[in-house]
């Protein structure tokens, strides 16, 4: 019975050490990201100090415009599709991520990765698929307002309208109206 006991006490005394274990572990984990930190930023002082970063601030101001995500239901031409949806995320340094899911019974997503690029000129957002280099032209209407286009810069045939994708934080919804 005594044997029974400290068996008992041992196991009592084994399990509340564990379950206090992770409380401990992820407040060490915690220091040491935060010392982690401070050590690249310290390298980062030391390396860039020199640096002019005014030039970095410029190309930040000018691009944050154009970042943001953007959603669209556009027509489609395939049999059996009501319609396709369409979202957009542009992202820092230019990169891009395109989500497509046609509205049929197998809606399946399709994504597609690049660079983006603009034409102040002409108002028009050119994206680069890593993929295969092809090219997809929106235009621009406005800061929350994109336009998809055909492959050569012309508009859809149709209502501009019914191509159109808003931005996420422009727009009052982010749901996307199915037909």
């Amino acid at each position: 019975m005594q044997t029974l006991n400290r068996k008992t006490k041992k196991n009592v005394t084994l399990i509340f050490f564990a379950a206090l274990l992770p409380a401990f572990t992820s407040a060490w984990a915690e220091s040491d990201k935060q010392l982690q930190e401070r050590t690249l930023k310290a390298r980062e002082m030391i390396h860039q100090k020199d640096m002019d970063h005014a030039a970095h601030a410029k190309i930040a101001e000018q691009t944050e415009g154009f970042r943001g995500v953007f959603y669209g239901y556009l027509p489609c031409d395939q049999q059996d599709c009501d319609g396709l949806k369409m979202t957009l995320s542009l992202k820092q340094k230019n990169n891009y991520l395109l989500v497509t899911q046609y509205a049929r019974a197998s809606s399946r997503e399709y994504f597609d990765k690049g660079k983006y690029d603009w034409n102040d000129k002409k108002n028009i957002l050119t994206l680069t698929s890593n993929k295969d280099a092809t090219k997809r032209q929106f235009s621009i209407k406005d800061d929350g307002t994109l336009i998809h286009l055909n492959n050569d810069g012309s508009p859809m045939p149709g209502s501009q309208d019914d191509f159109t994708l808003a931005r996420s934080d422009k727009s009052k919804s982010r749901e996307v109206h199915i037909h």
